[in-house]
């Protein structure tokens, strides 16, 4: 929003479109062999709604309305990693969990294939969020320090994000000189 308060101050298009990403299954991942079984599969899903809910009150904040009201866009919650990586939890979990209005969910082919095939959508998460709090609360109890993990899966995500673009450079430089070679 601050972008968007800049662009308008400076008399620029303030219809900037973005998105929010939040890793789903990367949250479940982290904590699978420090919870009990009946927190397994449940952190990422906690996790999602508790965003929601913030995504929802920016939404109806003040300056987001003042922001809407001189043209600009919402930014989108996306959830990406929404494929399961525990064999024995539903191949379409997060999919049938974090269904939401203004919401992006990206996933893998067989996810969404597995969800054309056996699926389906409930309710949406209400605005509220659920039982998000109540389902961070026994993560905590059960001594998962939630910030401690965003911090450190923001870092992760950042250096696996990283690595990937110097990669994806590396090669463009390396077809770059082929081809000058051939040319």
């Amino acid at each position: 929003m601050r972008g968007i308060e800049r662009r308008i101050a400076d008399g620029l298009d303030p219809q900037v479109r973005s998105v929010a990403s939040l890793f789903m299954s990367r949250w479940d991942v982290a904590v699978a062999d420090q919870v009990p079984d009946e927190l397994r599969n449940r952190l990422g899903i906690a996790v999602g709604k508790h965003a929601y809910r913030a995504y929802r009150e920016l939404l109806e904040s003040d300056r987001f309305k003042k922001l809407a009201g001189d043209g600009a866009f919402r930014q989108r919650l996306l959830f990406a990693s929404t494929g399961t990586k525990d064999p024995n939890a539903s191949d379409v979990l997060y999919i049938e969990a974090l269904a939401a209005p203004d919401t992006i969910d990206t996933m893998p082919d067989s996810t969404l294939l597995a969800f054309a095939d056996h699926g389906e959508v409930g309710d949406p998460i209400p605005p509220d969020g659920g039982d998000a709090d109540e389902v961070l609360a026994k993560f905590e109890a059960a001594g998962i320090d939630t910030d401690e993990l965003a911090a450190r899966l923001q870092q992760e995500g950042k250096e696996s994000f990283n690595k990937s673009w110097n990669e994806l450079l590396e090669s463009i430089k390396s077809e770059s000189r082929r081809l000058a070679a051939t040319g």
